[in-house]
């Protein structure tokens, strides 16, 4: 009884937060650049006396899918892709650094580089923010360079976008914000050997069949789960009832 009560209730929890994790996945299957999250579970007893029948759920592993989305061409000079595993670094909200695969881009009337998606600042290769004349055409070169064009004037490079590639030592790890930092905690290098494809952007590389057959698999888990512990209810009742008869 005690173990079917654990065992349901913690399964139950679990089916409940895969379901989460595959709403949130569907919910970005449009979103530029998005990866996958996906997790894993693994039972574990309880320890301390009198517990060793009580098994919970507990998440083993929480990642995401690291392959690369389709190309979407939209031919436009500020969008870009980033080609292989490199990732384009802007600056978090928080300051710090952080890494995305959208790679749409826009300059706001200040005249700073931004992620066209969130606003953030994009970094370039040197740390810092990038800075557009007024009134520049600007192109994106294959190395991520920005290069100026202003009216009667020749063109200027103004910056490389800082391109970066995590390693398998210092895998990348989802923040809450939705962008992504090496695991050390610290900025990854830029990489010089990295490029981009201009004139494109990645799509989401979320499968929505995947990701629907998923939720209803999870679904009925979930209520398998909860028919358990209504089962579990049922027989204590019974118990009672007949412990209370040979009273």
């Amino acid at each position: 009884m005690d173990r079917m009560i654990y065992t349901s209730m913690t399964g139950a929890s679990a089916s409940s937060q895969r379901q989460a994790v595959l709403a949130n996945n569907l919910a970005n299957v449009s979103t530029n650049g998005f990866r996958a999250e996906m997790s894993t579970f693994r039972s574990v007893p309880v320890q301390g006396t009198g517990s060793s029948t009580r098994v919970f759920a507990l998440e083993a592993t929480s990642g995401f899918v690291d392959t690369p989305g389709p190309v979407q061409r939209t031919s436009r000079n500020l969008d870009a892709m980033a080609m292989g595993n490199a990732w384009f670094a802007v600056q978090g909200l928080d300051g710090t650094e952080g890494y995305t695969r959208a790679g749409s881009f826009e300059v706001t009337q200040a005249g700073q580089l931004v992620s066209a998606s969130s606003g953030l600042p994009v970094l370039s290769d040197g740390g810092g923010a990038i800075d557009v004349p007024p009134g520049a055409d600007v192109a994106l070169g294959a190395d991520g360079t920005l290069t100026a064009t202003v009216a009667g004037q020749r063109p200027q490079a103004i910056g490389r976008i800082k391109l970066a590639t995590p390693t398998p030592e210092d895998p990348l790890k989802r923040g809450d914000d939705g962008l992504f930092r090496a695991a050390s905690g610290e900025p990854l290098p830029s990489d010089v050997n990295a490029r981009l494809l201009s004139g494109a952007i990645e799509g989401s590389n979320v499968n929505a069949v995947e990701c629907m057959v998923g939720m209803i698999a999870a679904s009925r888990q979930f209520e398998q789960q909860m028919r358990l512990l209504q089962t579990a209810e049922n027989d204590d009742k019974t118990a009672a009832q007949l412990l209370s008869m040979n009273g």
